[in-house]
């Protein structure tokens, strides 16, 4: 039996060497909050996580780093755990380009407040000016989305795209993408259907229409035809996804997350060999999943893993932990948003470590050389919190804590003791001067 008291002490040590570690950071709504940060500037790929879908400081801390690598490290790329059409609406906006005639408004589905709130709001209008006012178009920032669920405003957007270019091509889309428009609205749906053979055909139809698209060139509309090949491919990944979720297994959360790593890796190609990308993502998609529960036992590869294999030490993987507060979040999927207590943090968690260090807010870096001490003392797995836009207190510790070896996962972490629910958008939260409110359109 183990003595009580013995692991009691060895908890209060390691809170203790993460105290002594810990670079103490101010407010997130302080600028001096991003100078930390400068020491990821020379990488290529910053991925900055969140522990939840709906925590306000997580969005504003990574908006300061944001804007910091982007004035002051020629960081050109924002890339984030949104779909590709609904980030494209922002692209088109802080680049000041004119909304696509009729296209669906962004960020309207479920749920809508990971990225209709009054913070990411914030930052978009800071993007528009800051492109506003940067003359030389290579150094303008793009704002896109990795993620694949949209499918339905992707369908919409690629036959817009070919109907303005060419009738016959948008013809033959329209047929190829028949057997997928009834389930738009409802994408689950077509995965149950489609475990049958009769959808099979849908697969061959709209990798067909993928691999048309990327051969074509269409030089006279260079611009749309980038957007609208990206479309094509989150239509074909989304297909696979709701289709093979359904046999369960690994398979499609390892799609989302090879979709998002292609993605990226397609847009860092397109902006040339000296882009450098920041990425918003959930902890769980940005920590290495090698050294956590999901690769260990479940078999999950994700985005952070996969940068860290590509580009090595190019790559910086920055978690965001919390202790205490308040989260927005559902009860289940699409339920009403709500601003849920979150409980106290686990006994013997990365969480209950970093609380019991009675400080506020800090940084430790774990790369080699800085912080090797702690590195080793925190290299066993211990539970960690994870909470995504669901979020059930009452069943907590079996639906929201997994295994991981903190300084393995992350290369850094970022420790905001207690934090509060994002505030979404209403009807008093427009930009000005765009018609329609565009991009976020109420």
């Amino acid at each position: 039996m183990v003595n009580s008291s013995a692991a009691e002490n060895g908890e209060q040590i390691l809170s203790r060497l993460i105290a002594k570690a810990a670079l103490p950071l101010p407010d997130p709504a302080a600028a001096e909050f991003a100078t930390a940060f400068d020491r990821f500037a020379p990488c290529r790929v910053v991925l900055l996580g969140e522990a939840s879908h709906g925590t306000a400081e997580f969005y504003r801390a990574r908006a300061v780093i944001t804007r910091r690598l982007i004035a002051h490290h020629g960081f050109t790329i924002l890339a984030v755990e949104a779909d590709w059409p609904d980030a494209a609406a922002v692209d088109r906006y802080i680049n000041a380009r004119p909304p696509v005639p009729g296209a669906e408004r962004p960020f309207q589905r479920f749920p809508e407040w990971m990225w209709r709130n009054t913070e990411v709001l914030d930052l978009v209008a800071w993007l528009r000016h800051h492109n506003d006012t940067t003359p030389e178009a290579g150094h303008k920032v793009g704002f896109h989305g990795l993620d694949l669920y949209n499918m339905g405003a992707s369908i919409t957007a690629v036959l817009a795209y070919l109907d303005r270019i060419n009738a016959e091509a948008a013809r033959i889309a329209r047929q190829r993408y028949g057997c997928l428009t009834p389930w738009e609205s409802d994408p689950a749906r077509y995965g149950r259907e489609a475990v049958s053979d009769i959808y099979r055909a849908c697969e061959q139809q709209v990798m067909a229409q993928c691999r048309d698209l990327h051969r074509r060139q269409w030089e006279a509309h260079a611009e749309g035809l980038f957007d609208a090949r990206h479309n094509a491919r989150l239509i074909a990944a989304a297909e696979r996804y709701y289709r093979v979720m359904y046999y369960g297994g690994p398979q499609a959360w390892n799609l989302r997350d090879t979709h998002m790593f292609e993605t990226l890796s397609d847009v860092l190609t397109a902006r040339g060999p000296s882009a450098k990308a920041i990425v918003w993502a959930h902890n769980s998609h940005i920590g290495d999943a090698r050294h956590t529960e999901m690769g260990k036992r479940l078999g999950e590869i994700n985005l952070g893993q996969l940068c860290r294999e590509r580009f090595g030490a190019d790559a910086a993987l920055i978690g965001f932990s919390t202790g205490r507060g308040t989260v927005a979040a559902a009860s289940q999927w699409g339920g009403p948003m709500q601003v849920m207590q979150v409980n106290p943090s686990r006994e013997g968690s990365h969480e209950r470590l970093c609380h019991d260090t009675g400080l506020g807010r800090f940084l430790l870096d774990f790369r080699e050389g800085a912080g090797d001490e702690l590195r080793t003392a925190l290299d066993s797995p211990r539970p960690e919190r994870f909470i995504g836009v669901i979020y059930r207190p009452e069943s907590e510790v079996l639906s929201h804590y997994a295994e991981a070896v903190l300084p393995r996962q992350f290369d850094a972490l970022v420790w905001l003791d207690e934090t509060t629910a994002v505030t979404p958008i209403g009807p008093e939260h427009v930009l000005t001067g765009i018609p329609d409110t565009f991009p976020f359109g109420l």
